[in-house]
């Protein structure tokens, strides 16, 4: 029934081979962007065929092996996939995803040196995703999981000739290395762990199977979450490994918007999800994920308060949702993670590609007026809403969305972490205080975005105002059809209180997932305080919590923008030290980069250049010695070589004789 799974992974690889192989001779731009976007968009409609089937299907996990793999002593790995409501909604967002943003790509790329590459990149990422997602093992998994990083050193550092281009992809090759190691330590240990109980497996569904194996609470079970979570954390761009995904706005928008805001930041969230049986079974790592979460949510939206590129707002943005989405993993609402991965998915990449629709308007306008302008800098904007309308349109509503307005997508799965980040037995208030404060921050940082982008007057040279055009639609259409996902995407997950008030409309999304999460189920309790008055308390404060930071916004940035001028002078310092993102980055300089390059240097002048190249060039000069020394037994003349002869022949003679 499901045994050509594997045509999902398979056409974007086939995309990303020829344009790989033959599309430095295809050279037309709309040749090799069709074959991109068509070959995702073919794996998008096996991807919708198996979830329809799946919807129809009672039975609601299958597993389809593919060949047999690896076979080490206990060990036996098939090469297989996973088809069950987790994977379903994943391959859907990533293959669905993937085709507006590929198709997006063909207008916005045009013209760039190494177009081909850049295609063949992204059909390489959305196969390695495809496998992270759909792998029925963990070891499948991270080979998806390692090839979503290397697309992604390859993409940031896609302009790999402009030096913060290159740097910015090493830093993320770098820091996900760090990450890595926990998966696979903690992938080491499960495996050791089942085995010494006599189940040696790294299959998921074994592993949810056998987790009642393990000590619940134990030390062993909360070892091996924290090293799984270690993976998440720099895979998913959570403190202390987010430093990476800021940076990775050096690589060109479309990157931005698939790789890091819809999908790869995603896998770790989704690796929790995938283990949520054992990670039920360690409450001391579930706190560790809850508070990490709730800190990066709030940490991020901090520096996001102050950051003028339209892009690094975004890139902050990111890294503050995916707290939301580890704080609610944390309380055990995983439901309720699962539901803000996708919805984050539809108003973050319409937001992405928003703003790479408005630099390239900019980038347009600076260019025929020849100014060199940065045209990702929000100062340099204003105005824009008369001039690109579909693109202002589309950026509010998917603003209205993050920010948690009713009833955007973003109100019904962002109320329904903070909800269960109070309520919940796993939950606590301090959390909620924290998730609560960062969606007032959100709100305020995301609407000063719009309003310095598209309000006000336009702040552009006067040479390039009348220059900036709107997007062609093969730039606004995905941008229409993402706006309208974030607009209506949340009714897909009505929380059970608000379902009941409009008649018992279902939570769709966790019925859904349900036998997923069929191990969790004794999470889902609320405490005493968790009644349906005091849920619609908690709702109207999130909305009103929202309300002020766009009406706190709207007067600094529209009713009187000289405001936060006069606030940066009040408080210079600590503008300084937001803009300056609190000096992590240089706190990470000081205390490891610089120091282990000058260890590097250090081992490379003892042990490379004094002890290698030492015994290579002793070597070396050994050789050339003894040769300098023989090459005078090569005179050249006939009567030397014939003497030398005669020589020899006496002390052969002489030696036979006297022996």
């Amino acid at each position: 029934m499901y045994d050509k799974l594997w045509l999902i992974p398979l056409f974007p690889f086939i995309g990303f081979l020829i344009n790989g192989l033959l599309g430095k001779r295809i050279k037309n731009e709309k040749v090799i962007g069709s074959i991109a976007t068509l070959s995702i968009f073919c794996s998008f409609l096996v991807s919708c065929h198996y979830f329809l089937q799946l919807l129809g299907d009672d039975q609601k996990v299958h597993e389809v092996i593919i060949t047999s793999w690896i076979t080490a002593g206990p060990l036996h790995v098939n090469w297989g996939f996973l088809l069950d409501p987790l994977s379903g909604l994943m391959m859907m967002n990533v293959s669905g995803l993937a085709t507006l943003i590929t198709l997006y790509s063909i207008g916005y790329m045009h013209g760039e040196e190494g177009y081909f590459r850049f295609f063949s990149y992204m059909n390489l990422f959305a196969f390695a995703m495809l496998m992270l997602v759909l792998g029925n093992n963990a070891l499948v998994m991270f080979v998806g999981w390692e090839g979503v990083g290397l697309c992604s050193y390859l993409l940031i550092g896609y302009y790999y000739e402009k030096q913060s281009a290159s740097d910015a992809g090493k830093k993320a090759f770098v820091v996900n290395r760090v990450g890595d190691f926990g998966f696979l330590l903690g992938l080491f240990t499960l495996f050791w762990s089942l085995g010494q109980k006599g189940v040696w497996t790294i299959n998921f569904t074994e592993i949810a199977a056998s987790t009642q194996l393990l000590e619940n609470g134990g030390l062993i079970v909360t070892i091996i979450t924290l090293c799984f979570f270690l993976g998440a954390t720099g895979k998913s761009a959570q403190i202390p490994l987010y430093t990476w995904l800021p940076d990775a706005m050096e690589g060109p928008t479309p990157v931005s918007a698939l790789i890091h805001a819809a999908t790869m930041v995603t896998a770790g969230v989704y690796m929790i999800a995938r283990m949520n049986g054992l990670f039920a079974m360690a409450p001391d790592t579930m706190m560790v994920v809850a508070i990490v979460g709730a800190s990066t949510a709030l940490f991020a939206a901090t520096i996001g308060l102050a950051q003028n590129d339209i892009k690094r707002v975004l890139a902050y943005s990111t890294v503050s949702q995916l707290g939301y989405m580890f704080l609610a993993m944390g309380v055990g609402a995983f439901s309720a993670g699962i539901f803000h991965l996708l919805t984050h998915a539809f108003f973050k990449a319409c937001l992405f590609l928003g703003s790479g629709s408005v630099i390239h308007g900019m980038h347009h306008a600076f260019h025929h007026a020849h100014i060199h302008d940065d045209p990702q800098d929000m100062r340099n904007m204003g105005g824009l809403r008369k001039k690109m309308p579909i693109t202002f349109i589309t950026f509010l509503l998917s603003t209205l969305a993050i920010s948690g307005i009713p009833f955007f997508s973003g109100f019904f799965s962002k109320d329904e972490i903070l909800w269960w980040s109070f309520a919940s037995t796993r939950g606590h208030w301090v959390l909620w205080l924290m998730g609560a404060v960062a969606a007032l921050m959100t709100a305020f940082y995301m609407f000063r975005l719009v309003f310095m982008t598209f309000f006000g007057e336009q702040k552009t040279d006067a040479r390039a105002k009348d220059h900036i055009p709107e997007s062609p639609l093969v730039i606004t259409f995905p941008l229409m059809v993402l706006a309208a996902l974030a607009t209506i995407g949340g009714f897909l997950g009505v929380p059970h209180v608000l379902g009941k008030l409009f008649g018992h409309v279902p939570n769709l999304i966790e019925h859904f997932l349900d036998p997923v999460f069929e191990h969790t189920q004794h999470l889902h309790q609320l405490h005493a305080h968790g009644t349906a008055a005091t849920e619609f308390s908690f709702m109207g404060v999130s909305v009103g919590i929202a309300v002020v930071g766009i009406g706190v916004a709207w007067i600094m940035y529209c009713k009187n923008p000289q405001l936060p001028g006069k606030l940066v002078a009040v408080f210079p310092k600590l503008h300084r030290a937001v803009f300056n993102k609190w000096y992590i980055d240089e706190f990470y300089d000081a205390l490891i980069v610089n120091p282990t390059k000058r260890a590097g240097t250090v081992l490379w002048q003892i042990f490379d250049a004094r002890f290698v190249d030492g015994i290579v060039n002793g070597v070396a000069w050994t050789v050339k010695g003894v040769g300098k020394t023989l090459r005078y037994t090569q005179s050249g003349y006939t009567h030397n070589y014939a003497m030398s002869m005669v020589i020899g022949v006496v002390a052969i003679i002489a030696v036979y004789v006297f022996n």
